[in-house]
């Protein structure tokens, strides 16, 4: 098991996708990393070298914001928008969404609105 930038990746899994379960790292940037450093992208994590594994970890680790930094990242972004009160700012507080999406039908559990189905509307009949 690899550990790259504090997350334990799967051993199991292709690099290409390994990489991915790093927050901040998609498909995309994934293989332009693995071009970077030229590593297949069919390899398993758990058939790297050592020394593969070492070049991955620091190139994601110098070149890239990923995990905790990126996360606070947006969270102090989130935070500002907030602060001068902007109207998407106004949207995170309320948890709702900010981008435009309809709220009338969707968002349900985001707004705390969550319906469960209905059953058929028949009663049953209790036998006295």
């Amino acid at each position: 098991m690899a550990r790259i930038a504090g997350v334990t990746i799967p051993s199991d899994k292709r690099i290409v996708i390994a990489l991915t379960y790093i927050h901040g790292i998609g498909p995309t940037t994934s293989k332009k990393i693995l071009k970077q450093v030229d590593i297949d992208e069919s390899v398993r994590v758990k058939d790297l070298t050592i020394d593969q594994e070492n070049i991955v970890r620091t190139v994601v680790e110098k070149e890239y914001r990923v995990e905790g930094e990126l996360r606070r990242d947006v969270s102090g972004n989130i935070k500002r928008l907030k602060e001068i009160g902007s109207y998407r700012g106004s949207r995170h507080t309320k948890r709702l969404p900010a981008r435009g999406q309809r709220t009338k039908t969707n968002s349900r559990t985001v707004r705390g609105n969550k319906r469960s189905t209905a059953g058929s509307g028949r009663r049953t009949i209790s036998k006295t």
